[in-house]
Protein backbone atom coordinates (compact mmCIF):
# COMPACT_ATOMS: atom_id res chain seq x y z
CA UNK A 1 0.00 0.00 0.00
CA UNK A 2 0.83 3.72 -1.20
CA UNK A 3 2.64 5.16 2.29
CA UNK A 4 2.31 9.18 2.88
CA UNK A 5 4.98 10.49 5.29
CA UNK A 6 3.91 13.95 6.72
CA UNK A 7 7.15 15.43 8.73
CA UNK A 8 5.67 17.99 11.27
CA UNK A 9 6.22 19.05 14.96
CA UNK A 10 3.91 19.60 17.64
CA UNK A 11 2.05 23.18 18.08
CA UNK A 12 2.99 23.69 13.69
CA UNK A 13 -0.93 24.85 12.47
CA UNK A 14 0.84 24.91 8.62
CA UNK A 15 1.37 20.79 9.75
CA UNK A 16 -2.17 20.64 10.99
CA UNK A 17 -3.94 22.43 8.38
CA UNK A 18 -1.74 19.72 5.75
CA UNK A 19 -2.76 16.83 8.19
CA UNK A 20 -6.22 17.75 7.88
CA UNK A 21 -6.34 18.31 3.96
CA UNK A 22 -4.34 14.43 3.63
CA UNK A 23 -6.88 12.76 5.65
CA UNK A 24 -9.59 14.34 3.43
CA UNK A 25 -8.32 12.30 0.40
CA UNK A 26 -9.66 9.03 2.07
CA UNK A 27 -13.04 10.70 1.78
CA UNK A 28 -12.27 11.37 -1.92
CA UNK A 29 -11.39 7.64 -2.44
CA UNK A 30 -7.85 7.67 -2.13
CA UNK A 31 -6.02 4.96 -0.16
CA UNK A 32 -2.70 5.14 1.70
CA UNK A 33 -1.55 4.82 4.60
CA UNK A 34 -0.43 7.90 6.42
CA UNK A 35 2.63 8.39 9.16
CA UNK A 36 3.14 11.27 10.86
CA UNK A 37 6.90 11.89 12.40
CA UNK A 38 7.44 14.22 14.83
CA UNK A 39 10.63 16.23 14.04
CA UNK A 40 11.57 17.13 17.33
CA UNK A 41 11.69 13.38 18.53
CA UNK A 42 15.38 12.69 16.18
CA UNK A 43 18.33 15.81 16.85
CA UNK A 44 18.93 15.03 12.58
CA UNK A 45 15.69 15.37 11.78
CA UNK A 46 14.89 18.35 13.37
CA UNK A 47 17.90 20.24 11.94
CA UNK A 48 17.37 19.10 8.42
CA UNK A 49 13.58 19.74 8.45
CA UNK A 50 12.51 22.63 11.07
CA UNK A 51 12.58 25.41 7.89
CA UNK A 52 10.90 23.21 5.62
CA UNK A 53 8.02 21.79 7.46
CA UNK A 54 5.65 20.07 7.05
CA UNK A 55 7.29 17.95 4.36
CA UNK A 56 5.05 15.32 2.90
CA UNK A 57 6.55 11.97 1.20
CA UNK A 58 4.91 9.82 -0.95
CA UNK A 59 7.02 6.40 -0.84
CA UNK A 60 9.85 8.24 -0.22
CA UNK A 61 9.45 10.76 -2.36
CA UNK A 62 8.71 14.40 -1.44
CA UNK A 63 5.95 16.18 -3.21
CA UNK A 64 5.66 19.06 -1.11
CA UNK A 65 7.10 21.27 1.21
CA UNK A 66 6.18 24.50 3.63
CA UNK A 67 2.28 24.37 2.36
CA UNK A 68 0.65 21.74 0.95
CA UNK A 69 0.82 21.10 -2.60
CA UNK A 70 -2.39 19.25 -2.36
CA UNK A 71 -2.50 19.39 -6.74
CA UNK A 72 0.84 17.84 -6.35
CA UNK A 73 0.13 15.25 -3.44
CA UNK A 74 -2.87 14.27 -5.95
CA UNK A 75 -0.81 13.94 -8.95
CA UNK A 76 1.29 11.74 -7.25
CA UNK A 77 -1.20 9.65 -6.11
CA UNK A 78 -2.88 9.15 -8.96
CA UNK A 79 0.56 7.85 -10.05
CA UNK A 80 0.96 4.82 -7.73
CA UNK A 81 -0.08 1.74 -8.07
CA UNK A 82 -1.58 -0.58 -5.39
CA UNK A 83 -0.43 -4.16 -4.39
CA UNK A 84 -3.23 -5.24 -5.71
CA UNK A 85 -2.42 -4.02 -9.29
CA UNK A 86 -5.45 -1.41 -9.28
CA UNK A 87 -4.68 2.17 -8.95
CA UNK A 88 -4.84 3.32 -4.78
CA UNK A 89 -8.19 5.36 -6.13
CA UNK A 90 -11.31 4.08 -5.92
CA UNK A 91 -12.80 0.52 -6.98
Amino acid sequence: MTEVVVYSRPGCHLCAEALGAIVALHGEGYRFELREVDIESDEMLLRRLLERIPVVEVDGEVVSELLLDEAGLRARLDTVVGDDGAGDRGT
